[in-house]
């Protein structure tokens, strides 16, 4: 062996597993040296949860980025000749009409996010996998590139990483856990181990299981946590004998039992002629905690594989025989079965990028086999260019509250997690049930007696509509479908929209104490905001104002919005409560790369904001303000920002609007929010929900919504919010942005779409969630622009106004023109759809359009 390395570039730390090797090999494409792998387990691992995982991959998921990971595996490992593209089935059970709409809806995704999935009926599953009994499905989905990594993903692990030794860019060594992190100045130093220590610029954490043992090194945890998933065999199965295939049929999912099948294939191969049939527990998961793990000396098996009781799979299993009755036929392999452990999320999503605490020091955690080459390309990309192909908002580590990271809430959420690893399907909107109430505005207790609606965002609790406001439909009835469909109307309430039409004619209240707001002060805070923001931020003259603007990336494309309060001695960034933490850190990041003389301090829970809006807010308003005529248009222009003050408290009041009506952004103190609140609701003002704001009018409005509409894969123009001149001053990405709006025109373009007819083959009024593909109606294709980027809808809702369903999507540029028809697919059927605008421009106007009458 090597003598042990004193110093390196990176050292990554599990790189006996398919991420850590697939990290290795993408850092070594781009060009990175001086690398060393270390692992507690041999190389490739003989301990986690790669040596022992199922390896199958299917494309289908409702979120671009999972499927756009597992599409780079799959072509990865078939390029190294280690997949079997053998195709996947999953099925729906006669009489479960439930999973048979989430199959389509997941064939609807799969052509959003680029698959070549489709619907298949009975004969045709029964023909590819003759073991089911025809009679027990009433159709499926069948994914032609679904398949398995051959041998095993271990085998692949092991020649990536021999490779990279062979390059001599990267030394492993086997058996060699990591004792601790030096950290100085906040930056990751080195790593210590028993052969001795490592000095390094960079440290990977690609652990698996035993990864927030490493982040715990650090006073940081990872809200991830492994949890039993049981793995049993069936055999001897010999239909394959002879054949050398690792697997003859497609793979089977059986998820509304929460199951999945396969064969191993010729006996004389990996596996060896038996079936495998898995499973997830719906009720009852058994989790584990990292500090829970045996040592290898100490686990019968293996630290990741614990002992299975029969008693947590016979339900399932006797469901599973009804199927596929070759389960019990063949004899049960109990020394080969076991309780395989894998991570589950509390983020819903891996967690990956660099730690909250310390520069340098980079996670990738909770990661399957069908997304490690994938999830290596981004790490590999990420630390090389700071910035990444495909949005990576929803798996960033730094998007984490404090309270997301304490373990109780990740004992909760990855609990609820592990429930809904197959079943049931997943709602856009679903909210989690546990670890709710961890934030709430100072007029909590009121909302409560209104009886609102509470979804949660960022820890806040937030009422999307008050059943006090119910009485509301009896005016607003006739312009407030009912949704019949019960998908559509989940998590959905129909006073939101009432409330919605209510203020479009009066005025009304809503809480948005959700902000995340980030306070930036000292010498260079002005300086600093000039190079990360679009806009142009200094200049006295912009002293008083909020400037909305954007922070773009080194190659143009769009990274975050803000509205940013420039103050005499300080600015304020007003933030959506889902970006704030990520940009938080990366604002602090940015000064500390730059050399900025600034504190950048979080003040979310210091203060607390009502929107007023809607044509008589000016009217109301002035009823509990201390100087009323100060409201005037004349002494209060718009975007203006100045202290009001109402119930003895002083406020800032920011002339702004995001539903389209003229109003204000009140911004207080905490402690004075309820005063001020009651104040307000003593006028008999309405308050209505954030479903209003969120998306019924901000869709009306055609305003776009950040980590949604807004992504790191289309530039300011595509989305039209770029100002019709560029600032002076040098900013992030400037170059790359003058460079696109040099072009004639942009690859693509944000449109709004409406849907022109939304009734389904059944009769029934749809009122779409999620996401859909957008497609040529002639060609039933779903679009792709010169660049290879997909047309998907990026929000969706009913615009009660209007009367219609609005959506956002990007282009292509030839089918970018306003009245062109196009289709939309939501769950398997068709509906018409019209480009209503390209580019920015609200379909509501407040000054030329009111309610329908």
């Amino acid at each position: 062996m090597a003598e042990f390395p004193t110093k390196a570039k990176v050292v990554i730390i599990g790189l006996g597993g398919i991420v850590g090797a697939s990290i290795a090999h993408h850092l070594i494409e781009r060009g990175w040296d001086d690398i060393v792998g270390i692992d507690k387990s041999g190389i490739p691992t003989d301990i986690g949860s790669t040596a022992h995982a199922s390896d199958f991959c299917y494309t289908t998921s409702h979120d671009y980025l999972s499927v756009w990971t597992t599409q780079y595996s799959i072509d990865f490992y078939e390029k190294m000749g280690h997949y079997a593209r053998i195709g996947g089935l999953e099925v729906a059970r006669t009489g479960d009409d439930a999973w048979m709409e989430e199959i389509r809806r997941k064939v609807t995704s799969g052509k959003a996010f680029g698959t070549n999935v489709r619907l298949v009926d009975p004969a045709e599953i029964k023909a590819m996998f003759p073991l089911i009994e025809e009679d027990q499905v009433q159709g499926g989905m069948f994914d032609p590139d679904a398949g398995l990594v051959i041998p095993r993903s271990q085998t692949v692990a092991g020649k990536l990483v021999d490779a990279a030794e062979k390059s001599g860019k990267l030394q492993m060594f086997g058996n060699t856990p990591a004792q601790s992190l030096i950290v100085e100045g906040g930056k990751i130093k080195g790593v210590v181990t028993h052969r001795g220590t490592i000095m390094a610029d960079h440290v990977i954490v690609c652990a698996g299981l035993w990864g927030r043992l490493i982040a715990e090194m650090v006073g940081e945890d990872l809200p991830v946590m492994p949890v039993d998933h049981p793995l049993t065999f069936f055999g001897p199965y010999t239909e394959f004998e002879g054949t050398g295939k690792e697997i003859g049929f497609p793979l089977l999912r059986d998820q509304g039992n929460s199951a999945y099948m396969r064969d191993t294939g010729d006996p004389k191969t990996t596996e060896g002629g038996q079936i495998e049939w898995g499973y997830y527990e719906t009720t009852n998961p058994r989790m584990c905690h990292p500090r829970e793990l045996l040592e290898k000396h100490e686990a019968r098996l293996s630290p990741s594989q614990r002992d299975l009781d029969m008693e947590q799979i016979l339900e399932p299993l006797e469901r599973a025989m009804e199927l596929t009755p070759i389960l019990g036929e063949l004899g049960y392999n109990e020394g080969h079965s076991f309780n395989g452990l894998l991570q589950v999320s509390a983020g819903g999503g891996a967690s990956c990028g660099e730690s909250q605490k310390v520069r340098g020091l980079w996670y990738c955690v909770a990661i399957w086999v069908k997304d490690g080459p994938g999830y290596g390309k981004l790490i590999a990309d990420w630390m090389t260019d700071g910035r990444t192909e495909i949005d990576h908002n929803s798996i960033d580590y730094a998007r984490f509250y404090p309270h997301q990271m304490t373990e109780e809430f990740i004992a909760n959420r990855c609990y609820e997690a592990a429930q809904k690893i197959y079943f049931p399907a997943v709602h856009p909107r679903e909210p989690y049930a546990s670890s709710r109430g961890v934030k709430r505005s100072p007029f909590h207790e009121r909302e409560k007696e209104l009886g609102g609606h509470f979804m949660e965002l960022g820890g806040w609790e937030r009422a999307h509509g008050y059943a006090a406001n119910e009485h509301l439909l009896e005016k607003y009835g006739d312009w407030v479908p009912v949704r019949e469909n019960e998908w559509d109307s989940r998590h959905f309430w129909r006073v939101s929209n009432a409330e919605h039409l209510a203020m479009s004619e009066d005025c009304g209240i809503v809480n948005l104490s959700h902000f995340h707001m980030v306070d930036i002060e000292g010498p260079d805070h002005v300086d600093m905001l000039e190079w990360l923001c679009a806009a142009k931020i200094g200049g006295d003259a912009n002293i008083g104002k909020g400037i909305y603007t954007h922070f773009l990336d080194d190659e143009g494309m769009v990274r975050a919005d803000f509205t940013v309060i420039r103050m005499a001695d300080r600015c304020r960034l007003i933030n959506g409560a889902d970006a704030g933490p990520r940009d938080f850190h990366y604002m602090r990041r940015v000064a500390e790369d730059r050399g900025y003389d600034v504190t950048i301090t979080d003040v979310t829970e210091k203060f607390i904001t009502i929107g007023i809006w809607g044509p008589n807010a000016r009217e109301t308003l002035k009823k509990v303000v201390a100087d009323p005529a100060g409201l005037d248009i004349e002494n209060f222009p718009f975007a203006a920002i100045k202290p009001i003050e109402i119930a003895g408290k002083t406020v800032s009041a920011f002339r702004l609007s995001y539903v389209g009506e003229q109003g204000w952004e009140l911004h207080m103190k905490y402690e004075d929010g309820l005063a001020v609140w009651d104040a307000l609701r003593a006028t008999g003002v309405m308050a209505f929900g954030v479903e209003t704001y969120a998306n019924s009018r901000r869709m009306e409005k055609s305003l776009r919504l950040q980590n949604g509409d807004l992504l790191t894969q289309y530039n300011l123009i595509e989305a039209d919010l770029a100002r019709p001149k560029v600032k002076e001053a040098d900013f992030r990405g400037k170059a790359k942005h003058l460079e696109y709006k040099a072009r004639d025109h942009q690859p693509a373009m944000l449109c709004t779409l409406v849907m022109t007819e939304n009734t389904d083959s059944h009769g029934v009024k749809r009122f779409p969630v999620g996401s859909m593909p957008v497609m040529d109606p002639d060609t039933g294709k779903t679009l792709v622009d010169d660049l290879g980027r997909i047309s998907y809808t990026t929000s969706v809702a009913y615009g009660p106004t209007i009367g219609k369903n609005i959506m956002l999507a990007y282009l292509p540029h030839d089918y970018c023109q306003v009245g062109r028809t196009l289709n939309v697919e939501y769950f398997s059927e068709a509906y018409p759809v019209e480009v209503a605008a390209v580019g920015y421009k609200p379909l509501y106007d407040p000054e030329n359009l009111k309610p329908r009458s």
